[in-house]
Parts: C-alpha cells; structure tokens; sequence
C-alpha cells in the first residue's frame, strides 16, 4: 500500500487520505476484505498524527468503503447494498459539475468522452471484460 501525502497541499490530510484509498479500491489494489494497516501503524508511517488517520477511517466507514473490526482493524468492504444511496450522492454532485461544465462552454460530448477515460483508467474490472 503506497499513500502519498502533500504537506504542502491545500487538501487537509485526512482527506487526501480518504482520496487515495478510494482511489486504490477503484484500480483495485486493495481488494474487497483487505485490512489495512491500523489508525496507529498509517498515522506512524506517513508521519501524520493518529487522530488525521482515525478521521480518515471513519469518513471511509460512515461512506461505506471500510468496516472497523476489533480483531481485523480497518477492512476494506465495499457494499453493493449501498449502490442506491451512492447513486443518489452521485447524483447530486455530478449535477453541479454539469451545471459547471455548461457555465465554462463545455459539451455533452466533451463530458462524456472525459467520464469514459476515466473508466478506462480507474476501473480496472474492464480489463478483465
């Protein structure tokens, strides 16, 4: 696991924590049922304090991408149970990048060419289609 953090970075740390392991999950290097390391071993490593990684954990928990497990610590565990209420999140968010996209001159097309990169790029599933 290779999490990279930006001191220098506007983005508060927790949340390039929480970036990059969502990121991980979608490219697949980490894998449904993998533990990561614990808030004190992460927070130990990249030199960051334990409570950053403690909220970096518990924003990935509340969004479904983690289950804390007292035996196992942080375990990834993505819920399909969830796709509804992400779809709904997704929704919202992507509503305001389109509204954006409009404002700034940008086509439909140009979107969408753009989300299909990035599936090509992040998902690594597609490749074995």
């Amino acid at each position: 696991m290779i999490l990279e953090i930006d001191f220098n970075s506007d983005e508060a740390i927790y949340v390039q924590l929480r970036n990059q392991i969502i990121m991980g999950i979608a490219c697949a290097e980490y894998a449904d049922g993998e533990s990561l390391p614990s808030v004190r071993q992460l927070a130990q490593i990249l030199g960051v304090n334990m409570h950053t990684v403690n909220k970096a954990y518990s924003i990935l928990r509340e969004e479904g991408y983690l289950k804390l497990d007292r035996r196992k610590g942080a375990v990834i565990s993505v819920e399909a149970d969830e796709k509804k209420k992400e779809l709904a999140s997704i929704e919202q968010e992507l509503q305001m990048l389109v509204a954006q996209a409009i404002c700034k001159g940008i086509t439909r097309e140009e979107m969408c060419s753009l989300v299909d990169c990035m599936y090509q790029k992040l998902d690594r599933n597609q490749e074995e289609l």
